[in-house]
């Protein structure tokens, strides 16, 4: 014990050093760091799916009459089997295919994302080559049972399709937008979405059932003949027909604007043809449209007053034709008063 006493650890107390703590008060402490953690790890990732949050797309809207009306027969036979799907289907008017998804966070950024949609045309007029882009749509699938669309048919129209939509998603990445989806593109004609009615879940609707759709399952909808591509906002009050506030708009598959068939049309007439920059180079698509409008108003001025000056001088003293009214007036009371 003697020699114990001058080893170095002799004087610390044992127990103090070695004995077994509080287990659960550490484990409690370490639970509650580790939930801390947890919640700041599922706000802060909230927060990046918030700022990444689309807000606008680019649409291809559907305006084929018969494919709408397919889509509403469609609906309706859904909702005979279940009358609470009702709040979960895509309103009239609203029918689309969406090509890009985007986010624009500001006016700014908004009118940049109309100048990407302006210089995406030549690009698909290169894709196109002047052909006409038609869609046929058959049949019904669903992404996950949990958003119901009416299948694209398969074809050569799929390629060019699958060209433009990777076309635009590169142009408005170069303008700084952040724009496109990690998954690839898959074109669809969405006609109902659980996620419109969250509320289906409390009552048990967790899926959209394929038996209410199996008499569509190889149904043809009709054929989409793509003629504009529009920059929509998902959050803005949609337009008065139900389809959404558009920002912008081009139109495709002409190989001339109506706008530039104008501007060709007149331009011999215009003394100064005026340039879009100083340099003298050709307009831009503001001041082509400026100065197409104002060439129709002024033909349909010009029409007007041709209009106007031939019937008064058809009604002029002296003119043939009012002689012979007049004759034909003095005829017409003699032979009254025979009558009579």
């Amino acid at each position: 014990m003697d020699s114990l006493i001058d080893m170095p650890f002799a004087t610390i107390d044992i127990q103090d050093e070695c004995a077994v703590t509080d287990v659960p008060h550490i484990n409690l402490e370490r639970s509650k760091e580790n939930e801390r953690i947890s919640k700041a790890q599922i706000k802060k990732r909230k927060k990046k799916q918030k700022d990444h949050q689309p807000n606008y797309f680019l649409s291809i809207p559907i305006t084929n009459k018969e494919i709408t009306r397919g889509i509403k027969v469609l609906q309706n036979a859904i909702l005979q089997q279940d009358k609470q799907l009702a709040k979960a289907m895509i309103s009239d008017g609203s029918f689309h295919i969406t090509l890009l998804v985007m986010q624009l966070l500001n006016e700014e950024e908004v009118n940049i994302g109309i100048g990407a949609l302006l210089e995406l045309k030549p690009f698909i007029e290169e894709i196109l080559q002047g052909r006409q882009l038609i869609l046929p749509f058959q049949g019904i699938d669903t992404f996950g049972n949990q958003v119901g669309f009416v299948k694209l048919a398969e074809g050569d129209h799929i390629q060019p399709l699958l060209d433009i939509a990777e076309a635009a998603k590169r142009t408005f990445q170069e303008k700084g937008i952040l724009a496109g989806e990690h998954r690839s593109f898959k074109p669809h004609l969405t006609f109902m979405k659980l996620s419109k009615a969250p509320w289906l879940r409390k009552k048990g609707v967790k899926k959209i059932d394929p038996e209410l759709y199996e008499n569509f399952i190889s149904h043809r909808f009709g054929e989409e003949m793509v003629q504009r591509i529009d920059l929509c906002s998902m959050l803005k009050k949609k337009q008065s027909n139900g389809y959404y506030h558009c920002e912008s708009s081009i139109v495709i598959g002409e190989l001339e604007s109506p706008s530039s068939t104008v501007l060709q049309r007149y331009r011999k007439d215009i003394p100064s043809w005026p340039r879009g920059d100083k340099n003298g180079g050709e307009p831009d698509d503001a001041e082509l449209v400026r100065l197409s409008k104002r060439l129709v108003e002024n033909a349909v001025l010009k029409a007007v007053q041709q209009y106007l000056e031939e019937t008064q001088n058809k009604s002029k003293p002296g003119d043939g034709s009012s002689v012979k009214t007049q004759e034909a007036d003095r005829n017409g009371n003699d032979s009254d008063n025979n009558r009579k």
